[in-house]
């Protein structure tokens, strides 16, 4: 077969692919919009029935009572109401009879029951399921004509009607597909007489065109030299023979550029399966470069680390991300100067922070070309934390555990001695022995024994939350005023700051107060000759802060109570939490431990910080409400004595 003929052949099907897959790009957008036309219509229909549902509802529910603890009479009353208003039926049977693609109307309850529909088989029975008319807007090319051309399909448009919150009725508009391919047949029709036309047009372009291919034909090969220069030249002996032919070139230059386009695939779909194994942990640093030295990646961990936003990251070298005048920016900045790998190297900061660094530079499997570099920065002292207060909870929960078997079984015992030692003092006091007043004194100490006793069952026992989305500040508020008539007493005056807006958390206000309230006696009792208590409640924004997911948003209220006492000792201060733990001659070593539980309940942590002679500081941590919040401004101090 003739050159020419070949050139032919391949331009003329060339054309054809072209055309007909633009052909089939016109029909797919033709099928789309009239399926999305459709939507809008039976959308709008349904919006015209839920107005008059609402409508006919308000005016059959006007002046009537309904119980509220019984849901079926509101049912009964909504299907009453529904099933007797004109109005709504003849908008319902207008939409039904104007709309060209809708197959029938429901009104559903509460109870997925149809109260009233287009179609009478349907009516008092549950609503049948179908799928959502969003799935065939969604939908594929070729997904979108399966569903449309193949076996007949009723999709749905709902739109609820609530009331406070519940559902009271929903609108449901039934979209047939037959329905909806008989009104785009029209549309098809003229798209295959344009698809036809563009094929005949096609064939005739081909063979114009294909006495005038040949001629730019060099032009393409030397384009393709200089495109083919700047790879590797293989030996001499492996060098293909010239072709005269020029067609065979082109087609071995364009077979050598796309074995380096492989190449640079494969080498991006490595890249692509380390980023994905550095993004796994997303509570590290991690910050990727590019073979240049340029970042193009930087997590919001990494932010935090060096304290630069993202614009001032990506996009940027090495040394213009690293501060050198840092210890953290000056030991990464050695590791890119020097190109060696730096494997977990603990670095202290400044401030003090520990913080773990590694560097990692990533070579073809060679070694002769750099890919790029990998930075992982890990907080150690988090870590630790966060292993420390998973220690604490374990411990707690030991506690717990043994609390609960213990209570249980000294109960029985005390409950028999409490018995007989009734009986034997009646038998004494008929004698009016003098050993009378030891059988007091051993009543009074099983009683106390007893209230131990309850101490440790009432602590191990489930605790039922009362969660309610309220404003933490006047909860703060009354712990204040109910400590303000102590604090006078021992002559502590007490500063206050709090948010100009309201800070809202999902808490059970009671075992929240009785949290903060034993945090503050702690305080004021720490300063036996008097002083200051200081409580700050703010926001905070810190993601992921305790580490067990409560919190995703990161944003959290901020409860800080510091006191001027003599401190805790470092030897101490680990085991402040611990149930019956107490430095205090009259404590119950219960306030503490009960103020760590309540704060576990609401997904929060409790956090101190203390120096000897300095004083001590607790810090009280709530994940707040998913709502938007503007900026917080805190108050002027405020002093109470």
């Amino acid at each position: 077969m003739r050159l020419k003929t070949k050139l032919v052949l391949a331009i003329t099907t060339l054309v054809f692919l072209v055309a007909g897959v633009l052909s089939l790009v016109y029909v797919s957008q033709l099928l789309h919009g009239a399926v999305q036309e459709s939507f809008d219509t039976s959308r709008m229909g349904a919006q015209q029935i839920w107005l008059a549902l609402e409508s006919a509802i308000e005016t059959g529910l006007k002046g009537r009572t309904v119980n509220p603890n019984d849901p079926g009479e509101l049912r009964a009353l909504v299907a009453q109401t529904v099933q007797s208003s004109a109005s709504l039926a003849a908008v319902i049977d207008s939409v039904n009879r104007y709309s060209m693609t809708v197959y029938d109307i429901s009104i559903g309850d509460s109870q997925n029951n149809v109260i009233l529909s287009s179609n009478p088989d349907n009516q008092g029975h549950p609503l049948p399921y179908r799928p959502r008319y969003d799935q065939l807007l969604n939908a594929n090319p070729v997904q979108l004509m399966r569903d449309v051309f193949g076996a007949p399909q009723v999709y749905e448009v709902v739109i609820p009607l609530n009331n406070n919150g519940k559902l009271l009725a929903s609108v449901n508009v039934g979209v047939r597909t037959t329905l909806l391919s008989a009104s785009y047949e029209p549309l098809l029709r003229k798209a295959f007489l344009l698809m036809g036309f563009a094929f005949g047009t096609a064939l005739l372009v081909a063979f114009l065109l294909s006495n005038l291919a040949l001629q730019p034909l060099e032009d393409i090969n030397l384009q393709l030299d200089y495109w083919t220069a700047a790879g590797p030249v293989p030996p001499e002996e492996e060098q293909p023979a010239p072709e005269s032919d020029p067609v065979a070139r082109v087609s071995s230059k364009i077979e050598a550029i796309g074995q380096r386009m492989r190449n640079v695939e494969e080498v991006f779909s490595a890249l692509k399966e380390n980023l994905n194994q550095i993004l796994g942990n997303l509570q590290d640093g991690i910050l990727l470069f590019t073979g240049s030295g340029r970042a193009v990646l930087a997590s919001e961990a990494a932010h935090r680390f060096l304290q630069r936003d993202e614009d001032s990251m990506l996009g940027r070298q090495a040394w213009e991300i690293f501060d050198p005048s840092t210890v953290l920016g000056r030991a990464l900045l050695e590791a890119f100067e020097s190109r060696t790998n730096v494997v977990k190297e603990e670095i202290r900061t400044e401030t003090g922070k520990r913080i773990q660094a590694s560097v990692d530079f990533i070579h073809e499997e060679d070694f002769r070309r750099e890919l790029g570099a990998l930075v992982t920065l890990h907080d150690l002292e988090s870590a630790e934390a966060l292993e420390s207060e998973l220690e604490l909870s374990r411990r707690m929960a030991a506690i717990g555990r043994l609390t609960s078997g213990v209570g249980h079984e000294v109960k029985n015992p005390i409950n028999a001695i409490v018995v007989h030692l009734e009986l034997l003092k009646s038998k004494l006091a008929e004698a009016n022995a003098p050993g009378l007043r030891h059988l007091e004194v051993i009543n009074s100490e099983i009683h106390r024994l007893d209230r131990v006793v309850q101490t440790l069952v009432d602590f191990s026992r489930p605790v039922e939350l009362r969660l309610r989305e309220q404003d933490l500040r006047p909860i703060l508020g009354d712990v204040l005023s109910l400590s303000s008539d102590e604090f006078a007493t021992r002559n502590v005056t007490l500063l206050s700051r709090m948010p100009d807006e309201p800070l809202v958390a999902n808490v059970d206000s009671d075992l929240l107060k009785q949290a903060v309230l034993n945090v503050i006696q702690n305080g004021a009792q720490a300063m036996p000759e008097g002083g200051s208590l200081e409580v700050v409640l703010e926001e905070e924004h810190a993601p992921g802060r305790n580490g067990n997911g409560a919190n995703p948003g990161g944003r959290w209220a901020l409860l800080r109570i510091r006191d001027q006492g003599p401190g805790i000792p470092d030897d101490i201060r680990e085991k402040i939490f611990n149930l019956y733990f107490t430095t205090k001659s009259g404590g119950s070593g219960i306030g503490l431990a009960m103020t760590y539980r309540i704060l576990q309940l609401h997904q929060g942590s409790v956090e101190v910080q203390s120096k000897i002679g300095e004083g001590t500081e607790f810090r009280l941590r709530i994940p707040l409400a998913a709502v938007e919040r503007g900026r917080r401004r805190l108050q002027p101090v405020s002093a109470a004595s």
